[in-house]
């Protein structure tokens, strides 16, 4: 019989029998803790079966990963060659801004030659104006006995400018402005005239090469300024190659006669 006195003797008669160890080990365990080894085990397969499919997809998910990058790199490189060719555009649009701007000054020139050419045209119209005017005038003292004859009168003299200031001097001024008096006393031609029966009479006549409302206006004023100073007839004439549409009522009225100059007579020669 054997006997046992320690933990030692326990175990190692469990050692040398192993059915008692078996049939201890089943007394004190619970089915769950014997099983426990076989499941750990199961467990261990299904769990390294698990992380290999994890591992695969992991593996796909990488290459997904690695593709997605490939992919940026070319959008980065696509990105680099897009901002190449903005530079480009930067640059060509800075040499379009300086071609521009030397456009710029060029037109800033040229209006500043413009300016003064035109400037320099008014002045050679102006100064062609009074060229114009005064051969005019010089034409229309030629002409001066056809315009009293045109009027049915005869022409005797030209009154000059001595004339008329002797005229003007002769009488009360005094409600005339100093304009009025200035412009009778420099009027373009004052004709004395007789008629059939030898009655004296003036004609106030202003010259233009353009007859404008403004002449036939200084011309009645003239005539009434003589008939004011020397209580005789007087009438208002305007002699000129063209006349301004805007006067022909004044003609037709009889307030003003008109006297067209013949524009062969201011030709060069």
């Amino acid at each position: 019989m054997t006997t046992i006195n320690t933990i030692e003797d326990l175990v190692r008669l469990l050692d040398e029998n192993p059915l008692w160890a078996e049939a201890l080990r089943a007394r004190l365990l619970t089915r769950e803790l014997l099983e426990l080894p076989e499941r750990f085990a199961s467990f261990a397969v299904e769990t390294q079966a698990q992380f290999a499919l994890i591992a695969q997809q992991f593996a796909v998910v990488n290459q997904k990963f690695e593709q997605i990058d490939q992919r940026f790199e070319q959008i980065d490189q696509k990105f680099e060659q897009i901002d190449q060719k903005f530079e480009q555009i930067d640059r060509r649009f800075e040499q379009i801004d300086r071609q521009f701007e030397q456009i710029d000054q060029r037109f800033d020139s040229v209006e500043g030659r413009l300016d003064r050419l035109e400037t320099e045209m008014r002045r050679v119209h102006v100064d062609l104006g009074y060229l114009k005017g005064s051969h005019a005038r010089n034409v229309a003292v030629e002409d001066a006995d056809l315009i009293a004859l045109d009027m049915g009168f005869r022409r005797v003299r030209n009154l000059t400018r001595s004339d008329l200031l002797a005229i003007s001097n002769a009488t009360d001024i005094s409600g005339l402005g100093p304009g009025e008096l200035r412009s009778f006393r420099r009027a373009d031609l004052v004709i004395e005239a007789e008629d059939a029966d030898g009655v004296s009479t003036y004609i106030a006549v202003e010259i233009s090469f353009t007859v404008n409302g403004r002449d036939t206006a200084r011309a009645a004023r003239n005539a009434e300024l003589l008939t004011t100073f020397t209580g005789r007839q007087a009438l208002a004439a305007v002699a000129g190659v063209r006349k301004d549409d805007r006067i022909q009522e004044a003609l037709d009225s009889g307030q003003v006669t008109w006297y067209e100059l013949d524009s062969s007579d201011l030709e060069a020669e």
